[in-house]
């Protein structure tokens, strides 16, 4: 891979690092002649991920959206910079270009998304206990309830009528998605009791089986009484399983620290994501009155008592909304172009590629 550029990004990179912060590296990479014409090209190598890499023309095409990851590196700290090039230098003499009214969308979109974050939205940080409770296929099963019109869990119709589901069988019933007849094999059920019993069973298969993820068919023979009618909801044990999963991942990986206990709230708030939400909010500021991007952030300590929880959540999301109005005007009267000129963007880019 022709690095022509490598740097420290993050929270190396914005001041606010804390001693368990990890150390995010990001890139730009130029592809020869041959590999852009040839199925050889690659827009973006992720390494890990803490590190990754862009190709120079995917890199400028994330420039001309206005993309606040990207557009930080060009603008990064020299002390968070690793490796540069004369190629990349071009790019940063000419880096105003790429400040446009974008910004307003694309860091201001981004701040609200840490909004909605912070507040648990996307976390599962203040999952309910029963989300992430492990069920089994039996939690999503229901039959239709005798007493009323209605159905009830065929956990509680079991119990109720006092009967196992390893006694149980089912048989397909046609033309209904996931619904089936169910069976109980008394004979089974009083040889499991009275060993003296001579009787033998039907050899149904039960509900489920160990560790199942459907529910299980039984050869029924035609005589069999159906005892009722079963319902397998499967798309909400799918979802289910899913959400357990990326629970279990995320509760794998998570980091603890994030999560703080907000001045006056009760509930964890991920403060990573609050202090996010502020430092795209003042860079946008910044961008409109500035016309810069200030990577090093100004006011690191106050970010970090974000972090922390020790600033009163109300006060920071109160600020937040303020502020996300008021850049509508700003960037209205910022003199900033609506967005990059195209063609001087492709002609910076084949000045790159050309350069040696």
């Amino acid at each position: 891979m022709n690095l022509i550029f490598k740097a420290i990004v993050g929270s190396q990179s914005y001041g606010t690092s804390t001693p368990t912060s990890d150390i995010d590296h990001k890139g730009v990479y130029m592809q020869s002649v041959d590999e852009l014409i040839s199925f050889g090209y690659k827009e973006q190598v992720d390494v890990s991920k803490d590190e990754s890499y862009y190709e120079i023309r995917r890199f400028i095409q994330l420039l001309q959206s206005a993309n606040p990851t990207v557009l930080e590196l060009l603008y990064s700290p020299a002390d968070c910079i690793i490796q540069s090039s004369p190629q990349f230098d071009l790019l940063v003499q000419h880096r105003d270009m790429f400040l446009t009214k974008k910004c307003l969308l694309s860091f201001g979109g981004y701040a609200v998304a840490q909004i909605k974050k912070a507040k648990g939205l996307d976390k599962k940080m203040n999952y309910e206990k029963d989300r992430v409770t492990r069920k089994d296929v039996l939690d999503f099963c229901y039959v239709l309830n005798s007493d009323s019109f209605g159905t009830i869990p065929v956990k509680d119709y079991l119990k109720k009528e006092g009967k196992l589901q390893e006694h149980s069988g089912l048989s397909k019933l046609t033309h209904f998605r996931d619904c089936y007849s169910l069976f109980y094999d008394h004979l089974a059920e009083m040889k499991s009791t009275n060993p003296k019993f001579e009787g033998s069973g039907y050899g149904y298969r039960g509900i489920i089986g160990e560790d199942s993820n459907d529910v299980r068919l039984s050869d029924i023979p035609k005589y069999a009484v159906r005892e009722t009618v079963l319902y397998f909801n499967k798309d909400g044990y799918s979802m289910h399983c899913k959400d357990y999963n990326d629970y279990e991942v995320w509760l794998k990986n998570r980091s603890v620290q994030r999560f703080v206990d907000v001045k006056k709230k009760k509930k964890k708030i991920d403060g990573k994501n609050l202090l996010h939400c502020r430092r795209l909010l003042d860079m946008a500021i910044e961008i409109a009155t500035e016309k810069t991007i200030k990577v090093r952030r100004p006011n690191a300590g106050y970010l970090l008592s974000i972090r922390k929880g020790e600033v009163e959540l109300d006060s920071i999301i109160n600020q937040a909304e303020v502020d996300l109005k008021g850049l509508d005007i700003l960037f209205e009267n910022s003199g900033l172009p609506d967005e990059c000129n195209k063609e001087t963007v492709n002609e910076l880019l084949l000045k790159i590629r050309h350069l040696n």
